[in-house]
């Protein structure tokens, strides 16, 4: 069999057109196949909640940061705290008042990152200054949604895992009662 021979460039452009005619000629009566082929698209992937997945880590972060064993619950709700191998008199007299506050902090209006920088500078700074007994005001909630206090649980965890923390309480009602807390720092070396 013999192959045809490419057009000469001289023939040009209409050899090509010849050739393009008896291809048609060629194949006018072909009928195309049935094709069982189907076109797969991927599923598209579903969005990633990158914000909900950094709260849901913070939060996760917050509650592993929770307050130690030491944590005690005693009388209703109030819950106070005493570092293990400390006298429990140290903390009954830390609830009695019998120790002075010398200095407090007020966390009201301020949201949970907030508060606990500010409650991390006024322990560290306290400390530094050789204070030993602190009140911490964190409100009871009227003013949050659902009318819960959000600070008053973190503000107890945060304070249970500072190391300078010895023992803390709900203060008495006359220093605010369960919106606020008495802190027994560690003495200054």
């Amino acid at each position: 069999m013999r192959r045809p021979r490419p057009p000469s460039p001289a023939a040009g452009g209409a050899a090509a057109a010849d050739d393009l005619a008896l291809f048609r000629a060629a194949v006018a009566d072909a009928v195309p196949l049935a094709s069982d082929r189907v076109h797969h698209e991927p599923p598209k992937a579903a969005p990633i909640p990158r914000q909900r997945q950094r709260d849901e880590a913070a939060a996760l972060a917050e509650t592993l940061d929770a307050a130690p064993l030491e944590v005690l619950l005693e009388g209703g709700d109030e819950l106070a705290y005493l570092r293990s191998g400390l006298p429990r008199t140290l903390l009954r007299d830390l609830r009695r008042g019998r120790w002075v506050c010398e200095d407090q902090l007020d966390l009201h209006g301020l949201n949970r990152h907030a508060a606990r920088a500010a409650l991390a500078e006024f322990v560290a700074a306290s400390k530094q200054r050789g204070l030993r007994c602190l009140r911490v005001i964190h409100g009871k909630g009227r003013g949050s949604p659902g009318r819960e206090p959000v600070l008053k649980e973190l503000v107890r965890r945060w304070l249970a895992g500072r190391d300078e923390v010895l023992a803390y309480c709900q203060t008495l009602a006359a220093d605010g009662g369960s919106g606020a807390v008495a802190v027994l720092l560690r003495a200054k070396r």
